[in-house]
């Protein structure tokens, strides 16, 4: 499933094409993804003017002139494509593609110095599914959400707060998405590598007694923020679905330290220790049993 640096990667390739377009059409080529359209998804788009795309957690998020925002998640296989072969020139970015077969929702847009574009869903698996929402707070999808990890409200004393007095192992902790919001299975095992910390670690011991994170949990915070951008300006990780807008695939799992490593060496100079799998809740999770305790 895409996480955090493949959603930013694919709101970051539509943005230059709907940031201030009109929605002049959507054609919906079945009546629901993973879930039904909402009630008058179509229309609540036509003709609206598209403010500035944001992501939230692994959502796209797409800002209407009526108030209205629609979201996007893309489930295990979804992706956009962008086709703007009207476009002139240096507009003209992405070369025209063929229908596909899974091409679910087709959203045509006018852009004030891109001309027209096709702005394509398709998903194969159709695990992904779209929404309207107006306030985030109280959308069922934002309920009881986390801070963004790339936010200002993430720090080593944040998790230290949700952590204190719990037993709940490190990796699980850091999935849920109501301690900290659109962290998934890749990026949290690369990120405990880099900060010296097992998966199998209870959070509560983590934190000191007068609930100060401990020094691990302080190297911690900046892992995750730094392998996110690291992710991020790689494009994100392509493993079996994921590409982006313009059909080109994710290069940051060739930077892998752990993930999908077991049995590799550890790429620590000074280990000789190999990456270890376990299971967690159901997940695959890898490690190196001799850098992380």
């Amino acid at each position: 499933m895409p996480e955090l640096p493949e959603v930013e990667t694919v709101k970051n390739g539509l943005a230059p094409f709907m940031d201030g377009a009109i929605i002049q059409k959507v054609t919906l080529n079945r009546e629901n993804l993973r879930f039904p359209f909402p009630t008058g998804f179509v229309g609540a788009l036509e003709g609206q003017r598209i403010g500035q795309l944001r992501r939230r957690a692994k959502y796209v998020i797409v800002p209407l002139a009526s108030g209205q925002n629609m979201l996007a998640h893309l489930g295990m296989s979804g992706s956009f494509r962008i086709n703007n072969e009207l476009a002139e020139g240096a507009a003209r970015k992405f070369e025209p593609s063929k229908a596909q077969k899974h091409d679910h929702v087709i959203i045509n847009v006018l852009h004030p110095e891109r001309g027209p574009a096709e702005i394509i869903y398709n998903d194969p698996r159709r695990f992904g599914y779209m929404d309207l929402f107006i306030e985030e707070d109280q959308s069922p999808h934002f309920m009881n959400m986390g801070p963004e990890p790339l936010g200002n409200q993430f720090s080593a004393q944040h998790l230290a707060d949700r952590f204190k007095g719990k037993r709940t192992p490190i990796k699980s902790a850091l999935l849920d998405q109501r301690n900290v919001a659109g962290l998934g299975n890749i990026y949290v095992c690369e990120a405990l590598f880099i900060a010296g910390i097992a998966p199998q670690k209870q959070v509560g011991q983590l934190v000191r007694a007068n609930g100060a994170p401990k020094k691990s949990l302080e190297l911690l915070a900046p892992a995750i923020v730094n392998v996110l951008n690291e992710a991020i300006e790689a494009g994100g990780s392509s493993l079996k679905d994921f590409k982006h807008t313009d059909g080109d695939l994710g290069y940051f799992q060739h930077r892998f330290k752990t993930y999908d490593r077991e049995g590799e060496n550890c790429v620590t100079d000074s280990c000789n220790g190999k990456i270890a799998r376990i299971v967690q809740s159901g997940r695959s999770t890898f490690y190196c049993p001799k850098c992380q305790r």
